[in-house]
């Protein structure tokens, strides 16, 4: 039989406690074989009929590990413990669960932001019973916000030059100026002026919009933001784009909010959900219809 999740969670961080780095692949296998998974088993697919139950169980089992910190990914496709992840090896635990894992401040803030936030009473009281609907309402909330913090990851690991062309891209794909080729380009780089790119408001090219992109970890804060509204202005624009992969402080959000410039803030989280929303770098991998009675046909 195959088994869930929570169940894989413990023997998954005892596989990685060698400290080396292996491959998601290395662990499927070994959890197979620890687990006699037959070959019929592990072929057994989720309904949508496009991945494997037991290497979705896995991945998850790892996804949940990362989000407690116990594990990391130095790299797309490797995994290996962390000195948390040690320390709990170390205290002999007779199972890691979600209950388990809620001791820790990052896991639980994994499942508290957005409409995800009575997840977290699921996993304390086994005994919830939800309706379908919102029980797959929550879990697709749960899928998007782990695909949205691995976005920032990736984007996290690349060229801040790579990072500027991706948020032109995002903009055209928008609707911004119509196609790349024409719409946007990207202009940072030493001596820019605090401007990074620029793009098109309309196929016409009647206006035009300014774009400062930060690749940042730390906050960004209100000199920021000035620099930016005093490059609008020497390039006589009103209208402005910051992305970030961080966060905006308090200070530079109010400062955006009463400069007499227009300019959108947009912080690591909107820029994660917009990407997903408008395909950039991400692509569909499985896909769930629910259907209704049409009431109207047996009114007829």
């Amino acid at each position: 039989m195959i088994p869930d999740y929570q169940t894989l969670m413990l023997p998954v961080l005892k596989y990685l406690s060698n400290g080396k780095e292996h491959t998601t692949k290395d662990l499927r296998e070994a959890m197979a074989t620890k687990f006699k998974i037959t070959t019929k088993e592990r072929k057994q697919l989720l309904p949508s009929g496009r991945q494997p139950v037991f290497d979705s169980r896995v991945g998850w089992a790892c996804t949940y590990l990362k989000k407690a910190k116990l594990i990391e990914s130095p790299k797309r496709g490797i995994i290996k413990i962390t000195y948390r992840g040690r320390k709990v090896l170390n205290s002999h635990p007779s199972d890691i669960n979600n209950q388990f894992l809620l001791q820790f401040e990052e896991f639980r803030g994994f499942f508290a932001k957005g409409k995800a936030d009575s997840a977290i009473e699921k996993t304390q009281t086994k005994e919830l019973v939800k309706p379908p609907r919102e029980t797959l309402s929550e879990s697709y909330e749960l899928i998007r916000k782990e695909l949205a913090e691995e976005l920032l990851e990736q984007v996290m690991k690349c060229s801040p030059d790579f990072f500027e062309d991706l948020v032109v891209k995002l903009l055209v794909a928008m609707g911004y100026g119509g196609s790349l080729a024409d719409a946007g380009q990207r202009v940072g780089g030493t001596g820019d002026g605090g401007i990074d790119g620029m793009i098109k408001e309309d196929k016409l090219g009647l206006s035009q919009i300014y774009i400062q992109a930060k690749r940042w970890d730390k906050p960004v804060g209100s000199p920021e933001i000035q620099q930016f509204a005093g490059a609008l202005t020497a390039k006589n624009a009103e209208k402005g784009v910051f992305i970030t992969t961080s966060r905006f402080t308090a200070s530079a959000i109010s400062f955006a909010e009463k400069v007499p410039k227009n300019i959108v803030l947009i912080d690591g989280d909107n820029l994660a959900e917009l990407m997903i929303d408008y395909n950039i770098e991400v692509s569909e991998e499985e896909r769930y219809i629910v259907k209704r009675i049409d009431s109207d046909f047996f009114e007829q």
